[in-house]
């Protein structure tokens, strides 16, 4: 995936790569991904997964699962509903993102 990495002018540096698009054999989709680190300390202040597949719900515009920290708590979406997250770190959080969307796409593309 391709990214697009910068600093602003409050000492942070943003990753937002484009999205990626799912191949339909695959459950199909597309996967958003948002973060934001403080520099120098490279803490995470702002991040957001999404896997959107209207296929599989309708609902919140199509996002099946999603992970972030708006509105200044870590939680998780999923079909509708948020709930509260622990947060440990950033890569940990990516690793638990990519396995559930993984296991819901496939679920999704073996039952059809």
């Amino acid at each position: 995936m391709s990214g697009m990495a910068g600093k602003n002018a409050i000492g942070t540096e943003r990753y937002a790569p484009a999205d990626a698009v799912i191949p339909k054999r695959l459950g199909g989709g597309k996967l958003k991904e948002l973060v934001e680190r403080e520099l120098p300390s490279k803490k995470v202040v702002r991040y957001s997964l999404a896997y959107i597949n209207p296929m599989i719900f309708t609902g919140d515009n199509g996002r099946v699962l999603g992970y972030d920290n708006e509105h200044g708590h870590h939680h998780r979406h999923y079909m509708g509903k948020v709930s509260p997250v622990a947060f440990t770190t950033w890569e940990d959080m990516r690793r638990r993102f990519e396995a559930e969307w993984r296991q819901i796409a496939m679920d999704y593309a073996n039952s059809k």
